[in-house]
């Protein structure tokens, strides 16, 4: 399947097209990366939006799928990944290797569409919590945000059904490229 193809299946699955999902990192003046607070600012939302993950006993399906991971180390990667992302230092990258991955990472979980919606749930109430983004003057960048993780949460989820054995990373099998 060609990458056309996976955007066209994330967006119908998502309602964001993968244009809109670039709009977090390209339309915002003063950048994401201001607004939020820098690295620390996303280190913040990675710590909001874990405390809900983990704290969600209601629905222990989805909490297993971060079983491998402690919360601390959940955080971490989170926060390497969303500065990188949004134009910071290669936090990520100086931890993980040159490539994010980011399919990858997530293909030995069982990551369908009501995962990826619980993601968001707790995903978008982290962001409406976040300090540094509340009020009017932040409301597209809340809402680039919102769209940016509802289109990749989506896309991880199509193009995970493509993944082959050989291009899984982390998840339920070691890696050996993870620094922990």
């Amino acid at each position: 399947m060609s990458k056309f193809e996976l955007r066209s299946k994330a967006h119908s699955l998502s309602g964001v097209t993968y244009e809109q999902s670039l709009l977090a990192s390209t339309a915002l003046a003063p950048s994401l990366l201001e607004r939020i607070g820098g690295s620390e600012g996303f280190r913040t939302l990675a710590e909001l939006f874990y405390a809900r993950v983990f704290a969600d006993a209601s629905n222990p399906w989805f909490l297993g799928i971060f079983a491998s991971s402690t919360k601390s180390e959940a955080v971490d990667n989170q926060h390497r990944f969303l500065v990188q992302t949004f134009g910071g230092p290669e936090l990520y990258r100086e931890k993980k290797g040159k490539y994010t991955r980011l399919v990858g990472r997530h293909a030995n979980y069982k990551i369908g569409p009501p995962a990826a919606e619980r993601w968001m749930h707790h995903m978008e109430r982290a962001i409406d919590e976040h300090e540094a983004l509340k009020g009017e003057k932040h409301d597209e960048a809340r809402e680039f945000l919102k769209m940016y993780f509802r289109y990749t949460a989506y896309y991880i989820v199509v193009a995970s059904e493509y993944m082959r054995d050989d291009q899984l990373s982390g998840g339920t099998q070691l890696d050996s490229g993870r620094i922990w």
